[in-house]
């Protein structure tokens, strides 16, 4: 295996992407970098980045350019992600994001930029019925409900509906996630890094559909 994979991955809200993540990370092990799981680490912690923040969580908006590029770049910087790479997970999200990455990256660049592919109607009911931990941040829904009711699986946390997974702010959430990743594919279907994997079927299908796809890459790239 060649070491160092840089994967970025993107999708509607609900389409998988945490679980495919987690998956990928093990399979290459490298840091899985959710800026989810940062926006509400840093909400919790009550800090000035947390309360920023939060306004726009709350409403379904998104987080502004430059609070979440120098979040991402901090984190980028540390040890365990040097050398070996990382899976990012909800970022970029605009094509201005991704220039920022690229820059950072620099002379380097990743490995690829996946669109995992999930219809929207589908997206809505897994959003409508998914829980999380709220200690440990582990997502739980119609498919892939906690053994026990409420109470997390991995820690024995309370499962929760998570305040800003209501209709409303799903449907906000959708709609400005067309809007501002329209580019972002542009962006990098213009530098050739761009696949798009369908993300339907077992959670088993999707991962093995995504690894052929980062391998096939991989292998392309190695071999030049």
């Amino acid at each position: 295996m060649v070491p160092g994979v840089k994967l970025v991955i993107f999708g509607k809200q609900g389409a998988g992407k945490g679980t495919q993540c987690q998956r990928l990370a093990r399979h290459y092990v490298v840091p899985h970098i959710s800026t989810g799981d940062m926006f509400r680490a840093a909400v919790k912690s009550g800090s000035e980045f947390g309360v920023k923040a939060q306004e726009f969580m709350q409403t379904g908006e998104l987080v502004p350019d430059d609070i979440v590029i120098g979040l991402v770049s901090e984190r980028l910087s540390d040890l365990d992600t040097r050398g070996r790479g990382f899976i990012l997970d909800g970022f970029p999200r605009t094509a201005q994001q991704a220039e920022a990455l690229a820059e950072h990256l620099a002379p380097d660049e990743i490995d690829l930029a996946i669109d995992l592919e999930v219809p929207t109607e589908v997206v809505l009911r897994r959003l409508a019925g998914r829980r999380v931990c709220q200690d440990c941040g582990t997502n739980y829904g119609p498919d892939n409900p906690p053994k026990e009711d409420d109470i997390c699986d991995v820690c024995g946390g309370e499962v929760i509906q998570r305040r800003d997974d209501t209709e409303a702010a799903i449907r906000r959430r959708l709609e400005l996630y067309e809007k501002e990743t329209e580019p972002l594919i542009a962006w990098y279907l213009s530098r050739d890094q761009l696949v798009t994997v369908d993300g339907m079927g077992t959670p088993d299908q999707v991962t093995a559909r995504l690894i052929r796809a980062v391998d096939t890459r991989r292998e392309h790239r190695h071999a030049r």
